[in-house]
């Protein structure tokens, strides 16, 4: 276990918006709701987990925004094309807008196929195929 990431806290401006846009995410990649409070919640996959906790209203004022120094994205593996081409589909029936469309699935280069889409804060979301060689 040494050197895997045990956890990553994201303060986000809404937090219901973000249970939505989460819980359905990350349930489809098989995590479990493991914590849950009045101003925050996480979800844990194995020994590792994400934690999503309400912004205090004085610090709402200065919005997220991923071109800052701080978290840029997060990307998670999966198992098959596929199963980007399924999420993509998914995500489009959920109204959630795929990131460089003109490039997709092939945005990260030709190599690297992946969907790139945003949470409700617009924090960048990537779901990954293995690299076929």
């Amino acid at each position: 276990m040494k050197g895997t990431l045990h956890h990553v806290e994201i303060y986000v401006s809404d937090l219901k918006r973000t249970i939505h846009f989460w819980n359905w995410l990350l349930t489809e990649l098989d995590y479990e709701k493991y914590q849950e409070w009045n101003k925050g919640i996480s979800f844990r996959l194995n020994q590792t987990y994400l934690v999503f906790v309400q912004t205090e209203d004085k610090y709402l004022s200065h919005p997220y925004h991923r071109k800052n120094t701080g978290l840029n994205h997060l990307a998670f593996h999966l198992d098959s094309r596929s199963m980007v081409d399924d999420f993509t589909i998914k995500l489009r029936k959920r109204n959630i807008t795929i990131l460089y469309p003109e490039r997709h699935p092939y945005a990260g280069g030709k190599d690297y196929y992946a969907v790139f889409f945003e949470d409700p804060d617009r924090i960048k979301v990537e779901l990954v195929a293995p690299k076929i060689d």
